[in-house]
């Protein structure tokens, strides 16, 4: 019961806020233009400044696990095979295949992954989750673009380099992050005036971030076979985090450290994921159903995944 009620305490604030944003938008007080342009300056500018604020003020030998990095690589890496082998075993057409994979391993770390660590773990965990974040989002873009690009075939050269560069180097969470690394790792301390300053500009991000998912959300977005959207998903929030556990006790991570890596592997797929459907031929209605599906059950999955650390002692009381 303990473990049960300390997952609520987890759970409800972040999907309370989700649940704002829709609200919000159900009663007109945020329109699609103002959703847009904040998504705008929470990817482009506040996302990327907190996690170069939170990273870069840590100590990166107490909060960088080689490990974890590794393990959760390997995670991603086997996410990516299993769900691509999945949909060549299900006969689905080139346009689904790549989809499909993508969305089954795709997590919106920044988005949702961020709030659930924090508020699981406090800011503590949100350091080593911001840390492990920078190494993982190049390969999670990699991997998505991989896997489109295998199912449709050598096609759009020139869309496929452009996705690279903008995905891998000219990310702004992955500059933001590597950004915080190297600050940390140089071991000067943030002046007082940047770090009060960008105490104050970072301090609504993730409150902002889950609104403008609340906001977002819509059951119209549910299209195109909710057959294979639900395969995915289910994917996504069961099987991924359980291989993810699987892998990381391989490679000896316990504590804080294996619940982060839990958490993360358990978030629901990204938005991004739909537009790069749209850009190498695969299917963005797919693409949309499996957003949306991750997310409305992901409020169930946290709860369980939540309920087993917590019954493992891996949750704080």
């Amino acid at each position: 019961m303990q473990a049960f009620l300390t997952t609520l305490n987890i759970v409800l604030p972040v999907f309370a806020i989700i649940g704002l944003g829709a609200l919000l938008r159900n009663k007109g007080l945020v329109d699609p233009s103002f959703l847009t342009q904040t998504n705008r300056l929470l990817y482009f500018i506040l996302l990327p400044l907190l996690l170069f604020y939170k990273i870069g003020s840590a100590d990166f030998e107490t909060n960088f696990n080689l490990n974890l990095t590794l393990g959760m690589l390997a995670t991603l890496s086997l996410g990516a095979v299993s769900s691509y082998g999945l949909a060549l075993a299900f006969g689905y057409s080139p346009e689904d295949r790549g989809t499909f994979s993508q969305g089954a391993f795709r997590g919106n770390l920044a988005y949702v992954g961020l709030p659930i660590v924090l508020s699981a773990y406090g800011e503590a965990g949100f350091t080593k989750a911001g840390m492990l974040m920078g190494c993982l989002v190049p390969a999670i873009n990699l991997l998505s673009i991989l896997a489109l690009i295998l199912a449709r075939g050598n096609r759009h050269s020139a869309t496929k380099k452009r996705l690279l560069r903008d995905q891998l180097l000219c990310n702004p969470l992955i500059i933001g992050s590597l950004s915080g690394i190297a600050w940390s790792l140089s071991g000067l301390p943030l002046p007082d005036t940047v770090s009060r300053s960008l105490r104050l500009v970072t301090g609504a991000t993730l409150p902002l971030a889950l609104i403008t998912i609340g906001g977002a959300f819509s059951l119209r977005q549910l299209q195109g076979d909710l057959r294979k959207a639900g395969l995915a998903s289910l994917f996504k929030l069961a099987a991924f985090p359980f291989l993810n556990f699987l892998v990381i006790r391989l490679f000896g991570i316990h504590g804080m450290d294996l619940g982060i890596a839990v958490l993360l592997a358990g978030t629901p797929t990204a938005a991004a994921s739909y537009v790069l459907a749209q850009e190498l031929d695969g299917n963005p209605r797919l693409s949309s159903s499996i957003i949306i599906l991750s997310t409305i059950f992901s409020a169930a999955s946290f709860t369980v995944l939540l309920t087993l650390l917590g019954i493992a002692g891996l949750l704080s009381y």
